[in-house]
């Protein structure tokens, strides 16, 4: 699953019910908020929020979704597709002139909406400063009983050394040092591998497949260290608070 989950602001309880059980299918976790009420008391504050993404309806009971996006603009940067009415225009201008990111006409194809979901989010995680450093990690790295010390190349699980090789330690780094945060397989074939990622080369997610087998053996349960995010890439979770 994404490592955020999506929210859903519709007054409509059986489209939520649709959508969260289609995107569940595409990797997706959908929350609903019924109204503009709702979903500003999910929102706010800004900086706290756990949504990477949200799906916004125009029509909305109380509150329209138009004045609900310009409410949370100026303190609130999250991705916000808009559904509109077909054939609504000037919705549409007016809500993309107001800061979202994309709009849907209703009725949407869920396929369509998971596609423009993804498109978003490239598009805008791209866009932002990034907070992932791009050079390797020089300061040792712990995370729950799991530590890298990058300079002298060695990993600790129980205070015990563990066996890595170049490629495995090398991503294990990349991946602590941006715990929390998605890399993607191009990013990771480019700083571990030093090249570019080709189709159907599974490298990355060989060696990721083969850290995890070690990191659990060490550690003695299942516990997950590396998240596999459909369509995104990999994504450090062991020892961070939940």
């Amino acid at each position: 699953m994404y490592p955020q989950p999506l929210l859903l602001v519709d007054d409509d309880p059986e489209l939520g019910e649709l959508l969260r059980e289609y995107l569940a299918y595409e990797g997706f976790e959908l929350q609903q908020a019924l109204d503009a009420e709702q979903a500003w008391q999910s929102l706010h504050p800004a900086q706290s929020h756990p949504y990477a993404l949200v799906i916004l309806d125009i029509m909305l009971p109380k509150q329209s979704g138009l004045d609900l996006l310009q409410q949370l603009r100026p303190s609130c940067n999250v991705p916000i597709i808009m559904l509109t009415g077909r054939g609504e225009d000037i919705d549409r201008i007016l809500g993309l002139e107001l800061g979202a990111d994309d709009y849907l006409s209703k009725p949407c194809n869920p396929r369509e909406l998971v596609a423009r979901i993804r498109a978003v989010l490239r598009r805008t995680q791209a866009n932002k400063p990034s907070l992932v450093k791009t050079g390797f990690p020089q300061a040792p790295l712990t995370y729950g009983y799991i530590h890298l010390h990058p300079g002298l190349r060695e990993v600790k699980v129980h205070q015990q050394v563990i066996e890595l090789t170049s490629a495995e330690l090398n991503v294990l780094a990349y991946l602590m040092q941006a715990a929390g945060q998605v890399l993607s397989k191009e990013y990771l074939t480019e700083r571990v591998l030093h090249r570019e990622l080709t189709a159907y080369d599974r490298a990355i997610d060989v060696h990721i497949s083969r850290v995890r087998q070690k990191l659990h053996q060490a550690l003695a349960t299942e516990t997950e260290v590396i998240k596999t995010v459909r369509g995104q890439g990999y994504v450090w979770v062991y020892g961070l608070a939940s």
